[in-house]
């Protein structure tokens, strides 16, 4: 069965749309070696992962093992999102100690401490907009966004009521203090490269 031939057959029945129907469908696509795919609101984005992009998330990703075990920092995993069709595949997730999988077999929203996403071009305002307010409303307690194309990295904290009550902006080469965070280390921003 087709891609298409799925949607026609979800039409007539007239089940409603879900995650797991959207990623199913992304499952059988022919998707590139090196794209990610996501929804942010009931849309699919598939995005090619530049070698910049990929330097800075290895860069964080290394500083967090520094610090914490494997099993909980991750790397385009889907993870729900409260709001309509929200199936994020965060750059980098770190996931609560004591995190755990739903009966479904996915990471739940509520034990993501903190969250990173490196701006592509193509979906950065994802990334500023719907993804910021979604991460608010699930009560992620950081959310941390790097851009390479103006060498300049945004922090988000303090969630409440769907929003992030507390923000900081600097440029590449200044160090990210979250020690009275969740995360709790000093994320250093001096080797991230500008695209």
């Amino acid at each position: 069965m087709t891609v298409l031939e799925d949607r026609i057959e979800m039409a007539e029945s007239g089940d409603e749309l879900t995650l797991d129907m959207m990623f199913a469908w992304l499952e059988k696509m022919p998707i590139p070696e090196g794209y990610k795919t996501e929804i942010v609101g009931g849309h699919i984005f598939m995005i090619s992962q530049r070698d910049t992009h990929r330097e800075i998330i290895a860069n964080i990703y290394d500083q967090l093992r520094a610090k914490y075990p494997r099993k909980r920092v991750k790397s385009d995993v889907r993870i729900d999102y409260p709001g309509h069709l929200n199936g994020f595949a965060s750059d980098l997730t770190l996931m609560a100690e004591d995190a755990a999988k739903d009966d479904r077999g996915l990471w739940r929203c509520e034990d993501v401490e903190f969250v990173a996403e490196v701006i592509s071009r193509r979906t950065a305002a994802n990334d500023y907009g719907p993804k910021k307010d979604t991460y608010a409303s699930a009560g992620v307690p950081v959310y941390l966004i790097v851009d390479p194309y103006t060498g300049e990295w945004h922090l988000h904290t303090l969630p409440k009521d769907g929003t992030y009550h507390a923000g900081l902006s600097f440029g590449f080469g200044e160090e990210i203090d979250l020690t009275r965070t969740a995360v709790g280390l000093v994320l250093r921003t001096d080797e991230f490269p500008r695209d």
